[in-house]
């Protein structure tokens, strides 16, 4: 119950986040609390409180972050599923280093009750496992409205049974694009690019159309982002605990409780050095200019979901590297705070999109390079997640088969 961070270490919710409920209520069993980055504020996994998140297939490396735990856990087979959250890639980081399925599904669809949020225009919460068929299953559990309780969710939401739709022979018709701006970015491994390239059109062998496309404004996707939640977490997160303001949904009032009085006063040292910078920037940002970098990431969001509708107007699915290069070395005990900072959010440039869009993401593991996971990445347009399970799942089958 700490979010990655000391400085909640003590607080015992009253409550549970309607996920975990939706999960008991199916069946499934909790085997415990997975570590996560402080705050959830780092794409890496070396800022949770208690020590680096390592990664399953190589333990000097990264997990991915903010839901390394999760990440790594469902790789080395501890669990068979896993919750994370995504506001800005969380769970599909983790999905595509630690070489399992990630679903970050459309904004709204999953109910974010009880969660500690960042920002509520770009929380999600989504699951993660080992194969396309186990994320459907459990998209199916966690999908659906909540009577009101999180303001993300339209009421006239429909649900599928996943696990069932999913399953198809072919992919005839269906159209997919490789994104032009996701590949050749200035830290992509160019053994990435040509293996998620090479992954992608084995769809052709299923039926499927690949050709390319321009979504210009993704290569902006992770300003964009980072300008919204920098402002946006200091109004949501620190001062208000996570639970906002202004709307009509649940308040986790003892958490916010909790949390508020810990980061402005009695333990704001406990918080990452991460952390603390996103505090320094964000309130630098509400003070001198006030209002305007938020306000303009939420104008140019509606640019970028105009930009993705136009592609699907074309295209069925859009496909890109999850990450383009493969998890790092975690950062030396040695290392310097500006180091720790540049390696903590700079991976996330593909992921982006999508939590600004609100469209459903997946990352599903198309190989591996020097023993670390690669990811592809696939975007589909609101709420159809149905058909990106389906593109996942036959990819999944033409990958094993070739390997």
């Amino acid at each position: 119950m700490m979010h990655g961070c000391a400085a909640l270490e003590g607080y015992i919710p009253e409550f549970d986040a309607t996920v975990v409920t939706q999960i008991l209520d199916a069946g499934g069993r909790i085997s415990g609390k997975a570590a996560c980055e402080s705050l959830c504020m780092s794409g890496s996994s070396f800022t949770y409180s208690k020590g680096c998140i390592l990664n399953y297939h190589n333990r000097l490396h990264s997990a991915g972050g903010s839901s390394g735990g999760s990440g790594t856990l469902v790789a080395s087979g501890d669990v068979d599923m896993a919750v994370g959250g995504d506001q800005g890639g969380s769970v599909r980081i983790p999905a595509s280093w630690c070489g399992i399925v990630g679903l970050k599904p459309t904004f709204g669809l999953v109910p974010y009750t009880g969660a500690m949020s960042i920002d509520p225009s770009v929380d999600h919460l989504g699951p993660m496992a080992r194969t396309v068929q186990d994320c459907a299953l459990l998209l199916e559990v966690l999908a659906g409205y909540d009577n009101g309780l999180d303001p993300r969710q339209p009421p006239n939401i429909q649900t599928f049974e996943y696990s069932k739709e999913m399953v198809v022979d072919n992919l005839n018709g269906t159209k997919v694009g490789l994104v032009s701006e996701g590949f050749g970015l200035p830290r992509s491994d160019p053994r990435v690019d040509e293996m998620v390239r090479n992954a992608v059109l084995k769809l052709k062998t299923a039926g499927a159309e690949v050709a390319e496309i321009s979504i210009p404004l993704v290569k902006y996707g992770g300003v964009i982002c980072e300008a919204l939640a920098c402002e946006g977490t200091i109004d949501n997160l620190f001062n208000c605990g996570g639970g906002g303001t202004g709307h009509k949904g649940f308040y986790p009032t003892s958490l916010m409780s909790f949390a508020a009085k810990s980061f402005r006063s009695s333990r704001v040292n406990d918080l990452s050095h991460v952390t603390k910078m996103v505090m320094l920037s964000a309130e630098y940002i509400k003070q001198n200019y006030p209002g305007q970098w938020y306000g303009k990431a939420q104008n140019l969001r509606r640019l970028l979901t105009s930009e993705y509708e136009t592609a699907f107007k074309k295209f069925d699915i859009v496909a890109m590297p999850t990450v383009p290069f493969t998890a790092p070395k975690l950062p030396n005990k040695d290392a310097s705070v500006f180091d720790l900072l540049t390696v903590s959010n700079n991976m996330a440039d593909n992921l982006c999109p999508a939590d600004l869009t609100g469209i459903p993401a997946l990352s599903i593991n198309v190989g591996f390079i020097d023993g670390l996971p690669v990811g592809a990445h696939f975007e589909a347009a609101a709420f159809e997640e149905v058909k990106l399970l389906q593109v996942g799942g036959i990819l999944e089958k033409l990958v094993k088969d070739t390997a």
